[in-house]
């Protein structure tokens, strides 16, 4: 009888669990980090793991985006300077440390693509009920570009669709 009964409380304690844990991941929307001082929100289905700035062996004849290669969790991803990408900077010297902040967020294996973020800084999670519409952008944006948000500091946040972003063909079109 009290093995029966301590099941019953364990699998109530994770139901309560499961439920605490799938409102927390709907009231987080995006997972905001930094480049060049800019905002930017990646949607958390599309996001994966985060890490410190590996060991980024350079690969010949890319894009000056292109950093290089690293070793994440024993997969082989390739590695884009973010900022660098969306023209917000130059390439990044070689041989030149990158920031203590810096960080390398690998996208969602769901996505396909073994690709892997450089950004600047990690800035939290952030979710609907702490941004509002920001302004509409002027000109043509790219495929991945989503909505501008406004948080309550007046700051501008740019929304990118990491799915977007790994099938855009300038994404892909890594070599020179």
């Amino acid at each position: 009888m009290a093995k029966r009964d301590a099941l019953r409380e364990l699998q109530t304690r994770l139901a309560e669990r499961l439920q605490a844990a799938q409102s927390t991941t709907q009231r987080s929307a995006w997972l905001a980090v930094e480049c060049e001082g800019h905002g930017l929100l990646f949607p958390l289905a599309s996001a994966g793991e985060i890490f410190s700035v590996p060991v980024l062996l350079p690969v010949p004849h890319t894009r000056p985006w292109f950093v290089g290669v690293a070793n994440l969790r024993g997969g082989l991803h390739g590695v884009v300077d973010l900022a660098a990408f969306l023209g917000l900077r130059g390439p990044h010297p070689v041989g030149e440390p990158w920031r203590e902040q810096s960080r390398v967020l690998a996208l969602n294996p769901a996505l396909g693509s073994h690709s892997a973020l450089l950004v600047d800084r990690l800035a939290g999670l952030r979710n609907p009920t702490q941004l509002s519409p920001g302004p509409a952008p002027d000109g043509p944006r790219p495929a991945f570009a989503g909505a501008v948000w406004r948080d309550a500091g007046g700051r501008d946040w740019q929304e990118i669709d990491l799915a977007a972003l790994a099938a855009h063909p300038l994404f892909l079109g890594i070599s020179l």
